[in-house]
């Protein structure tokens, strides 16, 4: 993004300088003002020169995008904008220095590869030399014509020797040097003597493998890089029987010597088993509430720690805090997976294991019905039903008095279960039969990522523990259809032994296998395989004849003997012309090898080659078939097969597979998938703009030896990509005819739903959960109520808010009750449980129990503008939450109040309290606690602010040191003394009793994520639950909120019967409360389905080096039909985001536009005023009028002009307050035009095009949180 951005400027500079208006880039000085009597012409070259500045900034923001165009927007001047974009994407000239280093050494290292051509390497160097020309380096063509001549690949060794001969270096050019490189590629590719496009290796280098040394590959358990091995051998370790280290170096010295009962390995015990933990860590948890019978009630308490009244093998308890079925008899299953096994989490918070998963038959009177995903849980004590698990599956369950009634998809009555003890227990006729291992899915699924291997070697493999993180494996008579396709042949005749090779390269098989009828991706035809006959490690090279094996024979000794430290001995191969030539013999006898030739048509004696062959063949037929991918893939499927054979069991090699045995060290198979699998790319940042997809389609097409990641053919570049950051669905597949994701035929159907709800739903009309009590005799049914009763008695007794006295003659004792609420997340899930000692606040008399009841609180626009100043800033804010704040106010007048329910004092039941401090529900309560806190924070060396009563602030010589803003029991703590910040949360937590919720991410409905460049805040939540509260989840989103031009009454429609709905869409649609119709209620409607498709949207606080004031004010004129009054709005941004805006129709009907756009400005100019004196006590006062844009010439000079004259006098004299203002230069109006009036989004409908254009202005856009925080 950077470098687009420099060479932006760079060609921006030079259309400057061709339009001449350079010279107004670097000058900021006005043009020269006109003489006495200036001529038509001077004027007119007078007026060009002062439009200047405007086209240079015109040229500027055209070339920018959004993104970038924010961050220069409230600039000026051209001079101001461009040394903004040099400041910021040139950097300072330490920056340029290192992005200069670093280019270097780029450019130092940078080689060509064997598969590039030259145009290729040519264009990737200059364009590392163009960037540090751009950063000022003199880089002269020589440098790059000496780069490319020591660079490029040794097949040009003998045309490179030609041009230092014949020609000149001094004077040889860029273009001349890689023009003859040009040609002599495509001689060679002519005569098809080219080097080869690289082998696809199928094995993992190690540590000495060339230059790959450091890379790192696909990690084992253990953390090591498959393929690395140390050199040499030992003789066998003392104490872990080990060979690939010295008896000195072993780790396992002075460990205690037995075996972990988990992993079986030496040296820990199972306590302390790593592999253990690890394995715990993935298991996903899931919560069940299991009731129990309490010994002094006979109410059932949501805990597990004593039996249930019934263990009926037949009995099941209805449960909505369940999330599967679960059961503790194995016997009822008729098939169970063991390998599921997830954490279950009962009521009290014990966490007990699942020990599989499986299926149940139950009888009815319909048939047999199957019940699956039932857990398998024996330290169960009672059989549990899922609610939300038959929801899911369709069914209907409902509670209606002291009976629930389950229905089935069809909505036919199945069940009509009576309460008992509180409790629903359903009686299941049970079909029990055999349980079996339901595994098959897990072993299909492994097959077919390895390659359609058979099962019985895959099973073999992980009982002998020959890779790691693979499950177990069961074998079936199943019949797979690609194996069928892909592997039939004849029976097998004898079989003779023959001698083995007793270490590596002693003896290596090689075959070509070809050719295809079907050319691969690279236009290869042929594939040879080399195979070492004592690991039976394969290595595969492709090629487009058969003369190229000599070239990948000699690549390929070159490599192992540098990997194994050993040398080939013996060569095996056929007759083939490619073997007997008269090259491969001389090169054979240069370096020592026995070349051994099969007898004619003997092809038997080669058998090994000839079998790895069939088997590659097969298996890459089989992943070819069962994804339908085409044949041009043919290459990357046999690449496939010999990566996965030589991670698969062989009879030669006993106990180990061919990498390990020629590495030694043990494969890990996590990162298998299954070839052919449709999958999703992802794009780097550098690659994509901020709107563009952050993904791509691909097809899994194999495996990188010299990287970790995957081969991905990408379906919009059509080219094969490496990544590892790949998401795969290995039950789809693409569809090349039709262009579309297909879906796998599963082999085992399930019970599929023909119903679907959303859970939560079902819950609100159900009301299966979540359900509060409205009474103490309710809560006292349930624990986690009664916790939550004791807590708020302790928090009321620590605080020492009453007294236990005697209730005085002529006073009245005022009666509490409890409240109770469940606290939520942002996310839906429970916080806690909350109950609340409640005043009955009612019973009070003014005069008498209570005097002033006011308590401010801090605004919107408040709280807004100090999230804008913390972005600016770089402050982090901090959310405080007193704990019963209204507690700690201190009462002035004497109130008694009656013992809570349940809470009585044995022995003093007649006796009251005497309050010292307020109780929620006292009419004073948020009085006395503001008084309490307001006078705490002043003691502590705070300022109020004279503007807003909530914000209090701490200075010092430096500057503004801390900004507390409260909000009821909630407070917001932020500044650039981060010291000074944390010693005010804990003296605050010594005082009160509070909780330290952290960074601020959510407050009054908003969601807050504070990054290091900005704050972000948004509304999602706040929306969503609205569009729940009026079953508009799921509604058709609209692009804009309102029709244009479309003007409602409120005589318009037929009134609503019940107005109440309507009118709790205050907060949405403010007008019509009194007689509301459904015209009103359909506009009302419709403004939801327009924020259903912003709950994305968010508005950004960035860092844009200052902080100033703009405002922008509009009006409609006669928006009203009934009563011809026009709607006012303004807004007000602080850099990238708006802070403050209101949309109200006018208090007057006016009676012209210019009459209304005057109101409007009047508005907004005594918002400003507010604004600027919050700013100054924030310390950042504004040193120049607040700029407030107008689109009406007309009101600008009614404001402008003191006089009053026939089209003014009619006007309030209140209205005039504005000409005053600007007067003392508190603020300055500007004329723009109505395409950059930004307030004209609050007063009037508008199109979908204008609308999102505006939207954009006042900073809201997409998070993009996963990239950006």
């Amino acid at each position: 993004m950077v470098n687009t951005i420099t060479f932006g400027l760079f060609k921006m500079r030079f259309y400057l300088r061709s339009q001449g208006l350079w010279n107004v880039v670097m000058s900021e000085a006005d043009p020269p003002p006109l003489g006495a009597n200036p001529t038509v012409a001077q004027m007119k070259a007078y007026e060009e020169e002062k439009l200047k500045k405007d086209k240079v900034i015109t040229c500027l923001h055209s070339g920018l995008a959004d993104h970038i165009f924010t961050k220069i927007m409230n600039l000026e001047t051209p001079k101001q904008v461009w040394d903004k974009l040099q400041g910021e994407f040139d950097g300072s000239e330490r920056v340029k220095n290192v992005r200069l280093l670093t280019l270097k050494r780029e450019f130092e290292l940078m080689k060509m590869k064997d598969d590039e051509s030259v145009k290729d390497y040519s264009g990737r160097l200059m364009d590392v030399v163009n960037q540090m020309r751009l950063l000022g380096e003199a880089f002269t063509n020589q440098k790059v014509v000496e780069k490319i001549m020591v660079s490029v690949p040794q097949k040009f060794e003998a045309k490179i020797s030609v041009i230092e001969e014949s020609c000149d270096l001094q004077t040889l050019t860029i273009v001349e040097l890689t023009s003859k490189l040009h040609a002599q590629e495509q001689r060679v590719l002519m005569r098809g003597d080219e080097a080869t496009e690289g082998a696809f290796q199928a094995n993992h280098k190690g540590k000495n493998s060339g230059n790959l040394q450091g890379k790192k590959f696909f990690k084992n358990s253990r953390g090591k890089a498959e393929g690395s091995s140390r050199k040499g051998k030992f003789s066998p370790c003392s104490h872990c029987k080990r060979t690939n280290h010295a008896e000195k170096d072993c780790w396992h010295k002075g460990k205690p010597l037995f075996n972990c009962n988990f992993c079986n390995k030496l040296g820990h015990s199972e306590k302390y088993c790593r592999a253990k933990k690890k394995q715990s860590q993935h298991q996903p948890e899931q919560h069940a509430s299991v009731t129990e019978e309490d010994k002094n009630d006979d109410e059932h308490l949501f805990m597990a720690s004593q039996a249930l009244s019934s263990h009926e093998l037949n009995t099941w308890l209805i449960d909505s805090g369940c999330t599967s079925h679960m059961t503790k008899h194995l016997s009822i299953f008729t098939s169970i997976d063991r390998s599921v096994q997830p954490k279950v989490k009962l009521g009290n918070g014990e966490v007990v294991q699942a020990k599989g998963k499986g299926t149940i038959a139950i009888s009815t009177k319909r048939g047999t019905k199957i019940v699956t995903n039932v857990l398998y849980i024996p330290d169960l004590d009672q059989n549990l039903l899922s609610v939300a698990q038959m929801l899911r599956n369709g069914y209907a369950v409902s509670f209606k008095e002291n009976f629930c009634f389950i229905s089935d998809v069809h909505g036919t009555k199945i069940a009509k279960i009576k309460m008992n003890g509180n409790s629903f227990y359903l009686k299941l006729d049970l079909v029990e039969g055999h349980v079996f291992s339901a595994k098959i899915d897990e072993s299909v699924v492994w097959h077919k990522r390895y390659g359609h291997f058979n099962l019985k070697s895959l099973r073999f493999m992980q009982e002998a523990g020959m890779v790691e993180d693979m499950p177990e494996i069961s074998v079936n008579a199943q019949t797979c259809e690609s194996c069928e396709l892909g592997k039939q042949q004849r029976q097998p005749f004898p079989q003779n032994m023959s001698k083995r090779a007793t270490h590596k390269l002693e003896l290596i098989h090689s075959d070509i296998c070809g050719p295809m009828s079907t050319t691969s991706l690279s236009n290869n035809v042929y594939f040879a395989l080399f195979i070492d006959d004592f690991s039976r490690m394969t290595w595969v090279y492709f090629l487009k004849t058969k003369s190229q094996v000599l070239s990948m024979f000699k690549s390929f000794k070159k490599m192992v003997e540098t990997q194994s430290g050993q040398n080939v001995k013996v060569l095996r191969t056929d007759n083939g012309g490619e073997y007997t030539s008269k090259e491969f013999s001389v090169f054979c006898q240069e370096a020592g090898i026995v070349h051994q030739l099969t007898a004619p048509y003997s092809p038997q004696q080669n058998g090994v080659s000839k079998r790895k062959n069939r088997t590659v063949m097969e298996m890459a037929r089989c992943m070819l078939f069962e994804k339908k991918l085409p044949k041009l893939l043919w290459a990357e499927a046999v690449n496939t097969s010999v990566y996965l054979l030589n991670r698969l069991p062989t009879k030669s090699v006993q106990s180990k597979t061919p990498i390990e045995a020629w590495s030694g060290v043990k494969p890990s198979v996590k990162h298998l998938k299954v070839f052919g699998s449709f999958c999703y790319l992802h794009v780097p940042s550098v690659k994509r703009g901020k709107l563009d997809e952050r993904a791509e389609k691909g097809v899994f097409v194999g495996y990188v030896a010299e990287s970790k990641g995957y081969r991905i053919y990408s379906l919009s570049r059509m080219k094969i990509v490496i990544s590892r950051d790949v998401h795969f669905d290995e039950n789809s597949y693409w569809n090349w005819d039709l262009k579309k994701v297909h879906l796998m035929l599963k082999q085992l159907q399930t019970h599929q739903c023909l119903r679907m709800r959303p859970l939560s739903d079902v819950y609100e009309r159900c009301n299966l959960v979540h359900v509060e009590p409205t009474c103490y005799t309710e809560a006292a049914r349930f624990l986690e109520w009664i916790e939550a009763m004791k807590a708020e008695i302790d928090a009321i007794e620590r605080n020492g808010t009453w007294k236990l006295t005697e209730l005085p003659e002529a006073k009245n004792a005022i009666g509490v009750k409890w409240v109770f609420r469940t606290k939520f997340n942002s996310d839906g899930s429970i916080f806690r449980h909350k109950a609340r000692l409640v005043v009955k606040g009612f019973a009070q008399v003014a005069g008498v129990d209570y005097g002033d009841t006011f308590a401010p609180v801090a605004r919107h626009d408040t709280i807004r503008l100090l999230l804008a100043l913390a972005g600016q800033m770089g402050w982090k804010v901090y959310h405080l939450d007193v704990k019963s704040a209204f507690l700690n106010g201190i009462l002035l007048e004497e109130i008694y109040v009656q013992q809570p329910e349940g809470f009585e004092v044995i022995g003093h039941e007649h006796k009251v309290y005497k309050l010292h401090k307020a109780l929620y529900g006292l009419k004073q309560a948020p009085r006395a606690w503001y008084s309490r806190i307001d006078s705490h924070l002043i003691q502590l060396g705070f300022r109020r602010s004279e503007n807003e009563a909530t914000l209090y602030l701490k200075q010092n010589d430096d500057g503004l040191q801390l900004v507390v803003s409260l909000y009821v029991d909630d407070m917001l703590v932020t500044g650039s003394n981060v010291k000074l910040l944390a010693d005010f949360k804990m003296e605050m937590q010594d005082v009160f009793e509070m909780s330290d919720l952290g960074i601020m991410n959510y407050f009054l409905g908003m969601e807050i994520y504070q990054c290091s460049w900005g704050i972000f805040i948004s509304q999602r939540k706040y929306v969503m639950d609205i569009l729940k509260k009026f079953k508009l989840e799921s509604c058709k989103e609209v692009a804009t909120p309102l029709a244009q031009n479309e003007k409602i009454s409120k005589n318009d429609g037929e009134k609503l019967e019940e107005p109440s709905a309507y009118r709790s869409l205050l907060v949405c649609f403010p007008r019509f409360m009194s007689l509301p119709s459904n015209v009103h209620m359909g506009v009302a409607k419709r403004v939801l389905k327009y924020v259903k498709g912003t709950t994305n949207l968010g508005i950004w606080y960035l860092k844009t080096g200052g902080v100033k004031l703009d405002g922008y004010a509009d009006s409609d004129w006669a928006g009203s039909v009934d009563d011809m009054k026009s709607t006012l709005g303004y807004v007000f941004t602080i850099g990238s985001g708006v802070i403050c805006w209101n949309s109200r129709k006018q208090e007057v009907a006016a009676q012209s536009t210019t009459e209304a756009e005057y109101i409007s400005l009047v508005a907004a100019a005594n918002q400003a005023i507010w604004l600027r004196k919050l700013l100054a006590d924030l310390g950042q006062e504004q040193s120049s009028p607040t700029e407030l844009f107008c689109d009406n010439k007309s009101a600008i000079s009614i404001a402008q002009n003191p006089v009053h004259h026939g089209r003014t006098k009619h006007i309030n004299l209140k209205f005039h307050s504005i000409r005053e203002a600007e007067k003392n230069s508190l603020v300055k109006l500007h004329y723009c035009s109505t395409d950059e009036q930004l307030a004209d989004i609050m007063t009037k409908g508008l199109p979908k095009s204008r609308l999102e254009f505006l939207r954009l202005k006042l900073g809201m856009s997409k998070a993009n949180l996963k990239e950006e925080c």
